[in-house]
């Protein structure tokens, strides 16, 4: 079915079970991504009310942009969080994935400007533009982990993503974002701990749950390399344990050539009494 071309600024359409004619998310209704009790609350709540009603994929990057924190609900009461009531609004939405990816790696000041150079300027093969997703080959792995000026944005894409995207797409536009080591805060029922954007993506990769929303179980890596739907993954860190595995190797050798060494001289030392015994029995 496609996708209208207007949106409605309240839920009616998206909470309508028979009547729904919005865009579909592996053919169903987005919102039943959430449990209901989950959904109750978050229509329920003054966050959505009055901060998300009337928001489009544009104006959704203001209130992204002011988040503190992720999670999904808090309190005795089970109170949403707004990062969980913007995910919502996002199912709500279903932007195109041009859209997610830019709030993926969202930058306020001279990110466009420095992806218009990019453009201009010849890329050699040994550089490319450092964008996630976009098909486009980066051989720095590292550098797609430091795009996303706003970290809780990049979250709340990053668990879009998860959502709603297909498991080959999730896997290639996540798991760069494993390198992203900031710190950022989550919300609990009991309070708040620290965290990183590298663990809630990690998180996101392997848990069935998340910020009170049970995920559809996503394929392991292991099955889709099976199929060959995914490359073997090369870990930013492969270079220096190869490097220290050859570094392991040089000093095995070493180490067998003292031992070697040491055992020659033995036998040398051995074979040279023995000489020197002889001699004196004969003399005797």
């Amino acid at each position: 079915m496609s996708k209208p071309t207007s949106h409605r600024a309240d839920a009616t359409a998206l909470l309508d079970d028979r009547g729904y004619t919005g865009a579909l998310i592996r053919g169903q209704n987005p919102a039943l991504l959430f449990e209901k009790g989950v959904r109750d609350r978050i229509i329920d709540s003054y966050y959505w009310k009055e901060q998300c009603f009337g928001l489009n994929a544009a104006t959704l990057c203001d209130r992204a942009s002011e988040l503190r924190f992720i999670g999904g609900t808090s309190g005795v009461m089970g109170r949403p969080t707004p990062f969980l009531c913007l995910v919502f609004k996002l199912l709500q939405l279903v932007p195109d994935k041009e859209i997610i990816l830019e709030y993926l790696n969202f930058a306020e000041d001279g990110g466009y400007e420095n992806e218009e150079r990019g453009k201009e300027e010849p890329v050699s093969d040994d550089e490319g533009p450092s964008q996630n997703g976009t098909g486009s080959r980066i051989p720095d792995l590292n550098a797609k982990g430091k795009l996303g000026e706003f970290k809780y944005l990049r979250c709340l894409a990053a668990f879009y993503i998860r959502l709603a995207w297909e498991p080959v797409e999730i896997y290639n536009t996540l798991e760069p974002l494993l390198t992203d080591y900031r710190k950022i805060k989550r919300r609990t029922k009991n309070g708040f701990q620290l965290t990183f954007v590298d663990q809630f993506i990690d998180d996101l990769l392997t848990k069935d749950r998340i910020c009170a929303t049970s995920l559809w179980k996503l394929p392991t890596r292991a099955n889709l390399e099976d199929l060959e739907l995914l490359e073997p993954r090369e870990s930013p860190l492969q270079e220096e344990a190869d490097a220290s595995d050859g570094e392991a190797d040089d000093v095995e050798l070493l180490q067998r050539g003292e031992r070697q060494a040491s055992r020659d001289s033995e036998e040398g030392e051995v074979q040279g009494s023995d000489a020197r015994s002889l001699e004196s029995g004969e003399e005797g």
